[in-house]
């Protein structure tokens, strides 16, 4: 699968942003057991620099979460990539990710050419990741409000991506998940948190899959614009 973006010189980097810098993190990625060549391909392609601020562009193709602002954080690549790739063992066309974000892993996901829906509720970082969604000739529809409730009204969604913790899975999230669908995100509190898979039976239930212990900020109700 090819990843096709719209390139302006400032996203192929020069230096600590350089393809070769790239390059190494991918093979860090594939080294960690990161399997899937497409998402690989999609970490080597999206250019990660664009979506930090300027001033951590040189650390932006370390292996390790960054701060955005807000309280906020650019996920770690090695967890991106891994959630990406549970993500498409159900051979998703339609996504739908709560917490846009820098908006990194909403771009991965439409490099590789799916339909991408993304909620996030602090207004300041969605427009910054709409203009950046832009810069790089994605399609990504996007939407300002609180996560927790998803966005019932585009639903149902073949996968559901959370890119926040909380103590417990949304039902209402659930409910917007397809027959067959995968709905992956982080579970637990501050002190301790596991990446669940979850899949959706044909009866309604959710079969559950642990993948490890991640750490993410919480998951927040309500709008900050």
């Amino acid at each position: 699968m090819s990843v096709r973006l719209r390139l302006q010189p400032e996203a192929i980097g020069t230096g600590m942003t350089s393809q070769r810098v790239r390059d190494r993190l991918v093979q860090r990625l594939r080294d960690e057991g990161i399997a899937d060549e497409r998402v690989l391909n999609a970490i080597r392609t999206v250019p990660r620099h664009l979506f930090v601020d300027e001033a951590l562009a040189t650390r932006a193709y370390e292996d390790t979460a960054l701060p955005i602002g807000h309280g906020q954080t650019i996920s770690q690549p090695w967890v991106v990539a891994r959630m990406t790739e549970a993500l498409l063992s159900a051979n998703p066309r339609k996504v739908l990710e709560i917490g846009t974000g820098s908006g990194y892993q909403a771009a991965i996901l439409a490099a590789l050419g799916l339909e991408v829906h993304t909620v996030e509720r602090i207004g300041e970082l969605l427009r910054v990741a709409r203009k950046r969604f832009r810069s790089l000739g994605l399609n990504i529809r996007s939407k300002h409000d609180d996560g927790r409730i998803g966005w019932p009204e585009n639903g149902p969604f073949d996968a559901i991506i959370v890119t926040a913790a909380a103590p417990a899975l949304v039902d209402a999230l659930g409910d917007q998940l397809a027959t067959g669908g995968v709905l992956i995100a982080p579970v637990g509190g501050a002190s301790s948190q596991s990446l669940v898979l979850l899949h959706k039976q044909a009866d309604g239930s959710l079969r559950q899959q642990d993948l490890g212990a991640v750490v993410f900020v919480p998951l927040l109700s309500g709008m900050i614009d």
